[in-house]
């Protein structure tokens, strides 16, 4: 009873998933993260500390 139990809750969460997905404008997290990992490599060199030549 415990295997149809949980997954239960799993299928019903990919189906809700796969149903949002195909109805709404849902955004690519793929390239929402590359923006995010590319601005702050730009945020990262703009504010760096500027290396002491001894």
């Amino acid at each position: 009873m415990g295997f149809i139990r949980s997954s239960f809750s799993f299928m019903t969460g990919a189906l809700l998933g796969v149903y949002i997905a195909q109805n709404y404008a849902v955004p690519n997290v793929k390239t929402l993260v590359t923006t995010g990992v590319v601005v702050a490599k730009q945020l990262e060199t703009q504010y760096r500390k500027p290396k002491d030549d001894d």
